[in-house]
C-alpha cells in the first residue's frame, strides 16, 4: 500500500516522443536460403533483395537491394563466404561484397529466361547457372567471361551441382525431364543420364566421389553409384521429399536410431517432420514426433529444404510457412524457430512476467510467441480459423484468443517460456471478433462476437494456480456464465475496467455501452460519434472511458452521466485502436492510414505523430514499465517503439548547458585577445553574430586587419565554408558591410580560384554576394560625391570670409 501511495504522489511525466526501437518485419518469401560455413549469418531472399541475418540474434543486418527492384530468381553464397551472386528478373547477375554491402559488377546473363538455380565450385572459381531456357552457362568468376554453354536439358534447368573433386571437372544437373545429367566441362558434353525418378528431383548429396544421393517429388531417394552410373539403392519414404540430407560418419547419432555404421541420410518434405533413413535396409530408423495436432492439414506445415551447418551443430529446415528452424543435429530437438513472413498481422499484445515476449495473431489460424531477446519465435496451434484478437492478464502468464472459429482459447506460459494451451471455450453462433481479460484477478474473460452478443466466461481456479495448472493434460472447457444481445451491428471492442466491475462495448452501430460484470445488466449508452466505434478503453485512473471511431475521432466520456467530456481530432483516417499512457494523462491512438498520435488528455493537444507503418495498424499495446509499445499493422511490420522523452530532454539538458560553457569559454577568450580560439569556437557554435562581433573586435585593435588576415588565413577549409555562408548575411546590412567586405577580400586574396570553387555553396554565395556590394559601392560612391561637394562648398565659403575679412581691414 506504502508503494502504491508513493507512486501516487510521484508526479505525472508526460510523454513527448517515441522512436523505433526495433522492427519485426518480413525477411523471407521464399526460395531457398543459404547460411555461412561459421554459421552466423543467414541469407534470405525477400522479392527484390537478399536480407542478411545475424542467426544468433535473428536481426536484420543489411538487404542487398536490386537497382531495377526486379524479383531475384537465383543466388548463391560462395565457399569461402567472401562473395554472394545473385540473379534477377531484369536478366542480370550480380556480384556482391555482402559484409560490406557493395555490389561489385554486374552483367548481361546472357540467358533469354530467367535464371532458376545457381551453383559455385568449391575453390569459387567456377558459377554455373541454369535457366528457364533449357541450358546451363558456366562462368569464369576471376576472368569474368562465359566459359560453357550447355545445351540438351529438357524444360526448366532447376538444379545444378559441382562434382566436390574439382579435379573432376563435372556438373550434375536436372531439369522438367525428372533426369539427373552429368556434363564433362572439358569437353563440354553430357556423359551420362541418370534415369530413375518419375517426378522432380529436388536435391542432391555426394557421400563421397563415387556415392550420390538424389531426392525427389515421387516419393523415393536414391543412391547412385557415379563409376558405373547405375542406381544402387531405391529408398521408398512415402512422402514427396523436397531436400535428403547426409548424415556425417562421425559423430553420435544413437538418439537418432543410428545404431550400425553405414549411409544414413535425413529427408524433409509434405509431412512436415525430420525423418532419419538407413540406406543399408532402406528403413526409416527416427521419426520426428508430429509438432501439431492431427487434425490440422499437415501440407500447410510441409518442409521445402533442408541444410547440414556443421558449425552449429545443427539441422535448418524451411518450412512452406517461411518459417526457419534449428534443430540440434544429434537428436533433432528444436533450438530455434524464426518467423520469415507474418501476413497481416491483426493484434499484439506484451508477453511474460518482465515483458519479455510478445504474442502476435497474424491473418492465420496460429499464434507467434516471439522471445525479443533472442527472436526465437513459438508456433502455437489449436484455432481452426483466423485468430481475430487476443488479450493478456495482468502477471503477464496467461492470455486468451478468439477467432474466426466460434471458440476461444486460454493459453499459460510456462517457466522455460513455453506457451500451451489449458483451457477452450465454444458457445458463439458466429466468430468472435473482440476478448477482453479481468484487469485484478485472473477470474474471468469477456468475448464479443458477430452475433451481436456479449458473453462473460469464469476462468476455474485449477488454471490460475501454477501447481494445478502444470497438472492439465489436456485443455479444460470453458463454459459462458452469462450471455447478453448487447448491439445491433457487429460487435468490434470489449474492455473490463480496472476494478473488474464494469464491461463496455464497442460496436458498428455507431454506439458503445457499459454493462455490469456482475449480471451484464446495461448501466448506460455512448452516443455521439457519427460512424462505427472500432475500441474502447477504461482510464486506469479516472471513471472516464475512451473510444475511436471510423470518423477519425477520439471522445472522452464520463461514466457517471454518460456525457461526453473531450473530442480529440486530427486523424483523417479510422482510428482503430486507442491506449492510456502516462498514467492516465495521455492517449495512444493508431490509425488506418499507418500513423500513430500521442494526445494529451488536459490540453487536448496532439503532441506528437509517429509514421511508423505504410498499412492499418491494428495492434497496440503498451508494456507494464510504460516506457514501451508495441504495434502491429497490415503491411506485415511489428513495431517496437521506445519512450525517449526523459533521453531527450537529458540530450537538450547537455546541449543547453554545453552551450553555456561555450559562450562563457568564448567571452574569456575575447576579454584575452585569444581571437584565432575565438573564431573557431564562435563557428563551432554556428553563430553568424557572435562571429560577427569577433570580427569586429579584431578590426578594432592596432593592427586589425592585419591580425585579422593571420586568423582568417588559418581556418580550416570546413570553417573558411561557414565564415563565407555567415559574411553573406552580413553584406545584406549596410552596417555590417565594411566586415564582411574585409573578410570576403581575405579569402578571395588567400585562395585560388579553383580552391574557391569547391566551397559549398560558393554559387548561391557569389550570387548574394554581387548585387548587395553593387549597392554599397553605389552608396559610398554618392557619400564620396557628397563629401567632395561639402568640401567645395567649405572650400567657397572660407574665400568669402577671408575676402570680407580683407575689405574690413582695408
Amino acid at each position: 500500500m506504502a508503494d502504491t501511495d508513493a507512486a501516487a504522489a510521484e508526479p505525472v511525466r508526460f510523454k513527448s516522443n517515441y522512436a523505433v526501437s526495433r522492427r519485426i518485419e518480413p525477411f523471407y518469401k521464399g526460395g531457398r536460403i543459404q547460411i555461412s560455413r561459421d554459421g552466423k549469418f543467414m541469407f534470405c531472399p525477400c522479392g527484390s533483395k537478399v536480407n542478411v541475418l545475424d542467426v544468433e540474434t535473428g536481426a536484420l543486418l543489411h538487404s542487398l537491394q536490386q537497382e531495377e527492384e526486379e524479383d531475384v530468381t537465383a543466388f548463391v553464397l560462395s565457399p569461402d563466404d567472401e562473395v554472394l551472386l545473385t540473379s534477377s528478373r531484369a536478366l542480370l547477375l550480380r556480384q556482391w561484397h555482402w559484409r560490406e554491402p557493395r555490389c561489385a559488377r554486374a552483367w548481361r546473363a546472357l540467358h533469354p529466361l530467367p535464371v532458376a538455380t545457381m551453383a559455385c565450385d568449391s575453390t569459387a572459381t567456377l558459377l554455373a547457372t541454369g535457366g528457364c531456357d533449357s541450358t546451363i552457362k558456366v562462368w569464369d568468376m576471376v576472368k569474368h567471361y562465359c566459359t560453357h554453354n550447355l545445351k540438351g536439358s529438357s524444360g526448366v534447368v532447376h538444379l545444378v551441382e559441382f562434382h566436390p573433386d574439382i579435379s573432376r571437372l563435372q556438373l550434375f544437373s536436372s531439369s522438367m525431364d525428372y533426369k539427373i545429367r552429368i556434363w564433362d566441362l572439358n569437353s563440354s558434353k553430357c556423359v551420362a543420364v541418370l534415369d530413375g525418378h518419375f517426378s522432380a528431383v529436388t536435391s542432391l548429396a555426394f557421400a563421397d566421389g563415387n556415392t550420390l544421393l538424389s531426392s525427389g517429388r515421387d516419393k523415393i531417394c536414391m543412391v547412385w553409384d557415379l563409376e558405373s552410373r547405375e542406381s544402387k539403392r531405391t529408398v521408398p519414404v512415402y512422402e514427396t521429399v523436397e531436400a535428403a540430407v547426409l548424415l556425417p560418419e562421425k559423430g553420435d547419432f544413437s538418439q537418432l536410431g543410428v545404431k550400425k555404421q553405414g549411409l544414413h541420410f535425413v529427408t524433409a518434405g509434405s509431412k512436415g517432420i525430420l525423418r532419419v533413413w538407413e540406406v543399408a535396409s532402406a528403413g526409416c530408423v527416427y521419426s520426428q514426433p508430429v509438432p501439431f495436432a492431427p487434425r490440422e492439414e499437415p501440407s500447410e506445415r510441409s518442409l521445402c529444404q533442408c541444410l547440414w551447418v556443421p558449425a552449429r551443430g545443427e539441422l535448418v529446415t524451411v518450412s512452406l510457412e517461411h518459417n526457419v528452424m534449428f534443430y540440434e543435429a544429434q537428436t533433432l530437438q528444436l533450438r530455434k524457430q524464426l518467423a520469415g513472413y507474418n501476413e497481416e498481422v491483426l493484434d499484439v499484445k506484451f508477453l511474460g512476467p518482465g515483458d519479455s515476449h510478445i504474442v502476435v495473431a497474424t491473418n492465420s489460424p496460429q499464434l507467434k510467441v516471439f522471445e525479443l531477446a533472442t527472436s526465437h519465435c513459438q508456433i502455437l496451434y489449436g484455432h481452426t480459423e483466423t485468430i481475430m484478437a487476443l488479450d493478456v492478464f495482468r502477471k503477464g502468464l496467461m492470455f486468451v484468443t478468439c477467432a474466426k472459429d466460434r471458440s476461444i482459447r486460454v493459453w499459460r506460459m510456462g517457466k522455460a517460456g513455453r506457451v500451451v494451451c489449458v483451457a477452450q471455450g465454444l458457445g458463439h453462433a458466429h466468430g468472435v471478433g473482440a476478448v477482453a481479460c479481468s484487469r485484478m484477478k485472473e477470474s474471468f474473460v469477456v468475448t464479443s462476437s458477430q452475433d451481436c452478443t456479449i458473453k462473460i466466461w469464469n476462468i476455474p481456479e485449477s488454471l490460475t494456480s501454477k501447481a494445478k495448472a502444470a497438472s492439465i493434460s489436456s485443455p479444460e472447457t470453458l463454459h459462458a456464465r452469462v450471455t447478453e444481445k448487447g448491439h445491433n451491428k457487429d460487435i468490434n471492442s470489449v474492455a473490463v475496467s480496472p476494478n473488474d466491475k464494469l464491461l463496455a462495448t464497442g460496436s458498428q452501430d455507431r454506439l458503445a455501452k457499459l454493462w455490469s460484470c456482475s449480471d451484464c445488466s446495461l448501466l448506460g449508452v455512448f452516443s455521439g460519434h457519427r460512424r462505427g466505434i472500432w475500441c474502447v478503453q477504461f482510464s486506469p485512473v479516472d471513471q472516464v472511458l475512451a473510444t475511436s471511431s471510423a470518423d477519425g475521432t477520439l471522445k472522452l466520456w464520463g461514466l457517471r452521466d454518460f456525457s461526453c467530456l473531450k473530442t480529440f481530432e486530427g486523424h483523417d483516417a479510422s482510428v482503430l485502436k486507442i491506449i492510456f499512457v502516462s498514467r492516465g494523462a495521455q492517449l495512444l491512438s493508431s490509425g488506418s492510414d499507418g500513423l500513430l498520435k500521442l494526445w494529451t488528455i488536459k490540453t487536448n493537444e496532439c503532441v506528437k505523430t509517429l509514421d511508423g507503418h505504410e498499412d492499418k495498424i491494428w495492434g497496440l499495446h503498451s508494456n507494464k514499465q510504460d516506457d514501451m509499445v508495441v504495434t502491429a499493422s497490415s503491411d506485415s511490420c511489428i513495431t517496437l517503439w521506445q519512450d525517449v522523452t526523459e533521453i531527450e530532454e537529458k540530450e537538450a539538458q547537455a546541449k543547453q548547458e554545453e552551450q553555456i560553457m561555450k559562450e562563457q569559454e568564448l567571452s574569456n577568450l575575447l576579454h584575452e585577445h585569444r581571437y584565432l580560439r575565438a573564431l573557431g569556437l564562435a563557428i563551432s557554435l554556428d553563430r553568424p553574430h557572435t562571429v560577427l562581433t569577433v570580427v569586429k573586435a579584431i578590426l578594432k585593435e592596432p593592427e586589425g586587419r592585419k591580425h585579422l588576415e593571420e586568423n582568417i588565413v588559418r581556418l580550416r577549409k570546413d570553417q573558411k565554408e561557414a565564415v563565407l555562408a555567415f559574411l553573406v548575411t552580413w553584406n545584406t546590412n549596410s552596417r555590417n558591410c565594411h566586415e564582411a567586405q574585409a573578410v570576403l577580400e581575405i579569402l578571395l586574396k588567400h585562395e585560388a580560384p579553383d580552391s574557391l570553387l569547391q566551397f559549398s555553396g560558393i554559387k548561391p554565395a557569389v550570387e548574394s554576394l554581387l548585387p548587395y556590394t553593387e549597392r554599397h559601392f553605389q552608396r559610398l560612391s554618392r557619400l564620396l560625391q557628397a563629401s567632395m561637394f561639402i568640401d567645395f562648398m567649405w572650400q567657397h565659403m572660407r574665400l568669402g570670409d577671408t575676402a570680407q575679412q580683407d575689405n574690413g581691414t582695408l
